[in-house]
């Protein structure tokens, strides 16, 4: 976690921000930036996109590429950078995914703060 151009608070903002996202809807894509470097110099994102289905909630590893975005890269809404879910990449590869419960992403808000 690069602490240069965010601070830890900073992140845990965001991640409440975009847990708070998830749970809006019950088919929704969110993202918490896992790593971030000044968005006016950098190359990539290191991030971790949700994606809610119902009660499920699933979480991949994955970067943004500054330089493929069609537009300005907005660090507080990063969940509009994400992709849609896939299940294998590019190669043919399956995709690295991590499952949980709404109700798991709510009590992990709760405890960083996010009443």
């Amino acid at each position: 976690m690069d602490l240069i151009f965010w601070t830890v608070a900073d992140y845990s903002r965001s991640w409440e921000r975009a847990l708070r996202e998830l749970e809006a809807s019950d088919n929704s894509t969110s993202c918490l930036i896992s790593s971030i470097t000044d968005p006016e110099t950098a190359n990539f994102i290191f991030c971790w996109p949700i994606y809610r289905e119902g009660e499920s909630v699933h979480v991949q590893n994955s970067i943004i590429f500054l330089d493929g975005l069609e537009e300005e890269f907005n660090p507080q809404e990063p969940w509009r950078y994400v992709e849609a879910r896939s299940l294998v990449d590019e190669d043919g590869n399956q995709i690295s995914e991590w499952s949980t419960t709404v109700s798991e992403v709510r009590r992990f808000r709760e405890s960083i703060g996010g009443q």
